[in-house]
């Protein structure tokens, strides 16, 4: 019997690295994302195909029920070694799930482009966890790392306020439709940014007692939350970025690419790469395209 699940892909607005020291984070699911279907098959190997958002091919490989149950960890970053360890530790998490008589069919397919950095890898560890019956966040822990908020992103069609209180999620879900909508867009930097690398250089450079700057980061979040103008929700996404640009001893994007720009941009989860935000008056698409970002697109275009 074919089964299908999918996830919705994430964006994080408000408490990007904080958030894994407890500070409260705005996040924002998207409407694209990624599904996974399923077809038992009676072999015992899994016949994995995944497909970009254009159709094309981007993964074809096939992994032994053997492999996954007699899995041993390994340094190795490859993709076919990455989903090898997220099938183990969901078969660690549900013992009898996979059978050494059978196997299955799979294929991914995703409805945005991957460079993109929208989640493809936690739109698929929310999608095998829905498959093997397991908890995502702790498969998430168990495989990868990372705060979640992603996957609570994945699991919910509403903004959400996420934070970690000793190592649980707590998970908000918010009203968040700015009456500015149509002055908020997400620009594409042309380079996908790791964020396992960068939670690292996160833990490397802290060397601070944070609970101030998470109180601060807090409090932002708030007035992000619920600015009634662009004005107000601009100034307080150019505090935030002053503020984070003081922990991680990194220049903001916008004094580092766009100085001249006349309205606010902010990065969006790890910095360097993927999406940021920018909130401008008036449409900065020619802008952007000039300085050779092709990849402009409204804030009702990406979000539910």
């Amino acid at each position: 019997m074919k089964q299908t699940f999918y996830s919705n892909g994430k964006l994080l607005l408000t408490g990007e690295y904080l958030v894994l020291d407890g500070a409260t984070a705005l996040a924002l699911p998207t409407k694209m994302g990624q599904d996974l279907q399923v077809i038992p098959q009676n072999k015992a190997v899994i016949s994995w195909k995944s497909y970009e958002a254009d159709g094309s091919l981007w993964l074809d490989h096939e992994i032994t029920i053997a492999s996954i149950l007699n899995y041993q960890p390994t340094l190795e970053s490859s993709v076919e070694a990455t989903l090898l360890r997220i099938l183990h530790h969901a078969s660690l998490l549900q013992p009898h799930f996979l059978d050494a008589k059978q196997g299955f069919e799979i294929a991914t397919r995703l409805t945005f482009p991957r460079k993109w950095g929208l989640g493809t890898s936690s739109t698929l560890i929310n999608n095998v966890a829905q498959w093997f019956g397991v908890d995502a966040f702790q498969l998430l822990k168990n495989s990868f790392g990372g705060s979640g908020y992603d996957i609570a992103c994945a699991q919910n069609d509403t903004p959400i306020f996420y934070r970690l209180e000793k190592e649980l999620p707590i998970i908000t879900p918010v009203v968040f439709h700015p009456k500015f909508a149509t002055h908020l867009y997400f620009v594409y930097l042309n380079q996908k940014q790791s964020s396992k690398e960068s939670i690292a250089a996160y833990f490397n450079k802290k060397h601070q007692n944070l609970a101030q700057n998470i109180e601060k980061i807090n409090k932002l979040t708030s007035i992000v939350a619920n600015a009634q103008d662009l004005k107000s929700f601009s100034l307080a996404l150019q505090t935030h970025e002053n503020e984070l640009s003081a922990i991680l001893e990194m220049m903001t994007v916008q004094e580092s690419l766009f100085p001249d720009f006349g309205g606010v941009i902010k990065s969006l989860g790890a910095w360097g790469g993927d999406f940021v935000l920018v909130a401008s008056a008036v449409d900065p698409t020619d802008y952007f395209n000039e300085k050779g970002f092709d990849t402009v697109i409204s804030y009702p275009e990406m979000i539910l």
